[in-house]
């Protein structure tokens, strides 16, 4: 009987490990930059065409390679960064497995360039389907420039599920901003289809950060630091008034190296507990620094889910940390007071408060119970005591019979209950049950509900969710059928929009003309602080329908 076992072609399995691997442009985005920062490098460049389907090519200034290196890294585990086996419980590297250019170099068409300072020709090298179809010396600069070209040309399946252009495009922006968030001291710059979308100078995490995420934020992040003998944390969290509803500016770093955690992401909700909606998400970089031997970073291969051998720890320290810079620098809930307006015409605060009514009050047996020393508690079982008399504080005036131990105070009626909404105060009111079926109108329940009556009950419609569909039906039918009647606008808004969420609205001008806005995308202008700041004009036409 033949044997039926066999070992697989290197070429088939290097593309089966580059699906776990490189499974879009942004995963390539995402280990060229590593490996860069791992050379060395204080200024990298990134170059893309059609979002990264055509090309990826990363330019650093980092150390270079050898001739030898530079055939050798693409070869499956091949590392300079694990020597031994207790390696692996010390990396402070961002790439360390050597799969990374093994798994490109299986789904593309690769070319480097790479040069180290102490050799006068670097060495140019190109690969097509893990096959070297030629190497030979080259002039280059200082370091590496690495291109991808035509990602799974040789695997047209996998090409037909990649995203569109902007959806691929937003995930190579994420990867970008991770890397450049973790290393504030060097220099990015992202570059698409000839336009340069960030340019990050060198600075501080708070430059870089309000670089990426805006320079609103500049005034409203509160600086975290805690140092222990366990670990350290130090970042920077945004003011409850920064919370969004969506996610999206959330950065946990361990090492420098991002990660997904739920579990410290809880820790920083219930840090914020009370300050912000149960629906909102805050604004967090925060970066942790552990001995390596405390965290298993081998757990995914991307290596952003890790592992930590006391996450009990963490948590309770990112809590306590976060809660801390909060009160540190004054950043409390502020207490929200439901004043009933009734209370504003009540005759203790319409009418004055006299001299004479000061003058009774301070002698009386009960202002002195509370003002004088050692008196809050002595009760006066006199038979003059005015105790009895406490209804006074309340009711209206007697008349006085010129005694002034028989004064009473000034008259408080009772406040008139507040006036509530019908259909807050009970569900189905008198008018509802009192007309008949075919006259039952639908009525408004805590002003976001709408109750109406049918054949079997009743039924509840969530009023915000039933103005978003009738939009989102309205709009599908200006992209299917006729767009929108539009009407010139006298001044035009503008929109300052930051450079990930520029890329997107880049690819749905189209769309967004059929619904009404004028397709107009000006220049990109730098900000104070280095980062482009792509500006959306959505120009002259508005919606003129109703609604």
């Amino acid at each position: 009987m033949a044997d039926i076992i066999n070992l697989l072609p290197d070429n088939i399995a290097n593309q089966i490990a580059a699906g776990e691997v490189i499974q879009r442009p942004a995963s390539a985005v995402k280990e060229l930059l590593e490996n860069a920062v791992d050379a060395g490098a204080t200024e990298i460049q990134l170059i893309l065409r059609d979002a990264g389907k055509e090309l990826v090519q990363v330019i650093d200034n980092g150390s270079g390679m050898t001739e030898t290196d530079a055939r050798m890294c693409f070869e499956r585990h091949a590392t300079s960064k694990i020597n031994t086996i207790d390696d692996l419980f010390a990396i402070r590297t961002m790439g360390f497995r050597g799969e990374a250019l093994a798994s490109i170099a299986a789904v593309s068409q690769v070319e480097l360039k790479t040069r180290r300072a102490d050799s006068e020709v670097g060495t140019f090298i190109e690969i097509d389907n893990s096959v070297v179809k030629k190497q030979e010396p080259c002039q280059a600069q200082v370091g590496t420039s690495i291109a991808m070209k035509n990602l799974f040309f040789n695997v047209p399946a996998r090409r037909n599920f990649l995203k569109s252009n902007a959806a691929e495009m937003r995930h190579i922006v994420d990867e970008f901003i991770r890397v450049a968030m973790s290393f504030p001291e060097l220099q990015f710059s992202l570059n698409n289809n000839g336009q340069e979308l960030f340019h990050l100078e060198k600075g501080s995490l708070k430059q870089r950060i309000v670089a990426i995420l805006g320079q609103h934020y500049n005034a409203k992040l509160v600086s975290v630091k805690e140092t222990t003998d366990y670990m350290n944390l130090n970042g920077f969290v945004g003011k409850p008034e920064t919370a969004k509803k969506t996610r999206g500016d959330q950065f946990f770093f361990v090492n420098n190296r991002f990660i997904k955690s739920p579990y410290l992401h809880h820790a920083v909700m219930n840090a914020f507990a009370e300050m912000i909606p149960s629906d909102s998400y805050p604004l967090y970089v925060l970066f942790i620094e552990v001995d390596p031997a405390h965290v298993d970073i081998n757990v995914h291969p991307t290596k952003q889910e890790i592992k930590f051998d006391d996450e009990k720890v963490m948590y309770a320290f990112v809590q306590s940390a976060i809660r801390h810079a909060l009160a540190q620098f004054s950043v409390m809930p502020a207490p929200d007071f439901d004043l009933d307006p009734g209370i504003q015409q009540l005759d203790a605060i319409q009418q004055p408060f006299t001299p004479e009514d000061q003058a009774l009050s301070v002698g009386s047996s009960i202002y002195k119970s509370f003002t004088q020393a050692n008196q809050a508690h002595v009760i006066d079982k006199g038979s003059n005591s005015n105790l009895k008399n406490w209804k006074d504080l309340y009711e209206g005036p007697r008349p006085s019979s010129g005694s002034s131990s028989q004064h009473s105070f000034p008259s408080m009626p009772a406040s008139e209950p507040r006036h509530m909404p019908s259909a807050t105060a009970s569900v189905i009111d008198e008018r509802w049950q009192e007309v008949g079926t075919a006259q039952r109108v639908p009525m408004q329940v805590h002003q976001q509900y709408i109750l109406s009556h049918i054949k079997s009950g009743f039924i509840l419609i969530d009023q915000q969710a039933a103005h978003e569909r009738i939009l989102y039906e309205r709009y599908n039918r200006a992209l299917s059928e006729a767009p929108m009647a539009t009407q010139q606008s006298l001044f035009p808004q503008t929109l300052h929009l930051l450079p990930a969420d520029a890329v997107l609205i880049s690819e749905m001008l189209a769309d967004l003309h059929a619904l009404g806005y004028d397709r107009s995308l000006s220049a990109i202008i730098p900000s104070s602080c280095g980062a482009p700041r792509p500006i959306f004009k959505p120009g002259t036409n508005r919606q003129a329908s109703k609604g």
